[in-house]
């Protein structure tokens, strides 16, 4: 990881930790995982959303006004309004995608869950991914949310991410270490 995306992860993660133990205090975990949600979906949705958050050409006074009228609109959870509001004071906004990670892990973990990254050449059918749910489930002892990508460049099989553990069985991966190793020979 890069200095700077570090740094942001920090920052996020810090946010996050606070946000959290304050929803938590409040009994507020649904709402807060709504929010979580909307916030994820706008953000993809939006260009100008994404704009407003990084651009260093927009003034606090003004960020901090719009990410407001934002939250009010979207009727976000108090907890995550007044953090979005303080993260605008605080030029912290560029770290919103990373917040929403931190907080989305943190609800999993709290809830005894953990997500599966999960990348393969074909889109995985309904029953693999329960098959792969229940294998994984069984493997870490919590419940698994597959979050599956297609990764045509694999050629075949899969690589899966848990927490920091990764499985690579693509054929990519198997084709580099035969590469590797006939270097070695010859």
């Amino acid at each position: 990881m890069s200095e700077p995306a570090s740094i942001s992860a920090g920052i996020a993660q810090r946010y996050a930790t606070a946000i959290f133990a304050i929803a938590q205090d409040n009994n507020d975990l649904k709402g807060l995982e709504t929010g979580i949600n909307d916030l994820t979906a706008a953000l993809g949705e939006s260009a100008d959303l994404r704009s407003l958050i990084a651009s260093p050409l927009v003034s606090r006074a003004e960020q901090e006004a719009a990410i407001t009228a934002v939250a009010k609109k979207m009727k976000l959870n108090p907890v995550l309004a007044n953090a979005l509001s303080l993260m605008a004071q605080k030029r912290r906004l560029f770290v919103l995608p990373q917040l929403l990670t931190a907080l989305r892990d943190a609800l999993a973990e709290a809830r005894g869950e953990v997500t599966a990254e999960v990348a393969s050449a074909k889109a995985l059918t309904k029953t693999q991914i329960e098959k792969l749910t229940k294998t994984l489930s069984e493997k870490v002892g919590k419940s698994v949310t597959i979050n599956a990508t297609v990764d045509e460049s694999l050629i075949g099989g899969l690589v899966v991410k848990v927490g920091s553990k990764m499985i690579d069985s693509s054929i990519r991966s198997k084709l580099n270490s035969l590469q590797n190793a006939m270097k070695e020979v010859g």
